[in-house]
Parts: C-alpha cells; structure tokens; sequence
C-alpha cells in the first residue's frame, strides 16, 4: 500500500460519514421545505443526484482535471 492509499485508508471513515451527513441533511431540508413529501421518494431522488455528481468527478477524473490539483 502507497502513501495516498495509507492516507485515504485512514479518512475512509470519515469520508463516508462526511457523505452520509450531506445525504441525511438534505432528506431533512426536503422535510422541512416539503412537510407532506414521500420520504422513500426523496431518499431515492437524492441519492440520484449524487451518484450524477459522483459520476461528472469520475469524467473530470478520466479527462485528468485531477492530475495536478
């Protein structure tokens, strides 16, 4: 294992609690702008959103947006 897999092996943790945090106040945003909304239907828009972003990194990454950040 390098130093960047050592590094992210150990914000792992972090990094998907840090996610998990930005989906969760979002399904509360929507509640408290949306009081009637469909929780499921929510959760499932809002985790299509970020899979979207998640795959546009993915593109910045292969286009090599990335390799002298």
């Amino acid at each position: 294992m390098d130093a960047v897999e050592k590094e992210l092996e150990g914000r792992k943790n972090n990094i998907k609690r840090e996610l998990e945090l930005l989906f969760k106040a979002n399904m509360k945003f929507t509640d408290w702008d949306v009081p009637e909304a469909d929780d499921t239907k929510a959760a499932k828009i809002l985790l299509t959103i970020m899979k979207e972003k998640l795959n546009e990194i993915g593109q910045d990454i292969q286009d090599g947006k990335y390799e002298n950040y």
